[in-house]
């Protein structure tokens, strides 16, 4: 169930909602005037948000270069890895 704040809460109990930020590693949602304004978490979560949506751009990217038969064979690529390390 997600944890719901009002924006005062920011400035009068910072140390307990960055608490809740760390310990469920989930966004904490600010309301300003009853309405979702923000959402605040911890730097942790963000940063393994912000990796799984690259992950998520890069396996899409493929998928697209597969479909438009962008592709070389296994042996072929391996191949060319070593060639450029080498």
């Amino acid at each position: 169930m997600p944890t719901i704040r009002p924006s005062a809460d920011l400035r009068n109990s910072y140390n307990e909602i960055s608490e809740l930020c760390h310990e469920y590693a989930e966004p904490v949602f600010i309301t300003k005037n009853g309405t979702g304004d923000l959402a605040v978490m911890s730097i942790e979560a963000y940063e393994l948000l912000a990796g799984k949506l690259e992950l998520y751009s890069l396996i899409n990217e493929g998928l697209e270069q597969a479909k438009n038969g962008k592709t070389k064979p296994m042996k072929e690529s391996i191949k060319s890895i070593w060639e450029k390390i080498q």
